[in-house]
């Protein structure tokens, strides 16, 4: 009857330790350059064209049905806005700490599950090689560092996609933008942008703790990679109202 609670204390536990010494060893200057600018890459640059796709079509039927439903009110000239807002402050955000939690959070989870059922990181501890430095403080580093930009990229990805939408519904793109200045604020794409890197930290740890305690061989390698996509997901839409809910208090 106690297991789930049993596996929720440990998960808690595990993932607070690891964060505490990733943040210890960060702060001696404790990390790998070259490993951090790999993990960048393929954590931020890698993820772009996703990242566009997935907020140009969410900002596409969200003007969709938006340019519809407000055109029967005589209210069009508030898509833009609507749409904008949506994005910065949600809709952006949520898309690319999902995104990468889908793409990079079950790779790292593989990898790093590969590396310990096959003895690798017993081999990076032989080397006097500690697996925070190597492998955990870099996707931190690389993570809280793109998350930020990905969500910008999403924002204006899926704004773009609502007025193109709205240009076919007969929304000029002057009513569109015009709107957009009028209403959406530096507040609004900060509010969004903030949550970025807490959802960074949350893709990146629990794909390392997942993988870390791997057991099992390709078995649980793919156990693994599984919960921590399945997590991750899940923790991101925790987090995202916790800081609105703080942002808006």
């Amino acid at each position: 009857m106690w297991t789930p609670v049993e596996a929720a204390l440990i998960f808690v536990g595990e993932t607070t330790a690891l964060l505490w010494d990733a943040l210890k060893r960060l702060f001696k200057g404790r990390f790998e350059a070259a490993e951090t600018l790999n993990q960048m890459a393929f954590v931020g640059a890698s993820s772009v064209p996703i990242v566009a796709l997935t907020g140009f079509f969410s900002g596409a039927v969200f003007s969709l049905y938006l340019s519809r439903f407000l055109g029967d009110y005589g209210a069009t000239s508030f898509v833009g806005a609507t749409i904008a807002i949506a994005m910065a402050r949600e809709v952006g955000p949520v898309l690319a700490g999902l995104m990468v939690a889908a793409r990079c959070g079950s790779a790292m989870a593989a990898q790093i599950g590969t590396m310990q059922v096959t003895e690798q990181i017993d081999a990076l501890k032989m080397l006097s090689v500690h697996p925070t430095n190597y492998l955990v403080i870099p996707r931190l580093l690389a993570s809280i560092l793109m998350l930020p930009i990905l969500g910008m990229v999403c924002i204006w990805s899926g704004t773009l996609g609502g007025l193109l939408v709205a240009m076919s519904e007969n929304i000029s793109s002057g009513t569109y933008l015009t709107s957009i200045t009028q209403f959406v604020t530096m507040r609004d794409l900060f509010e969004g942008l903030f949550k970025t890197p807490f959802f960074g930290i949350i893709v990146v740890l629990v794909g390392c703790q997942q993988g870390l305690r791997t057991t099992n061989g390709a078995v649980g390698v793919g156990r693994s990679t599984t919960n921590a996509v399945v997590i991750s997901m899940v923790l991101v839409y925790v987090a995202d109202f916790v800081l609105a809910r703080l942002l808006n208090s």
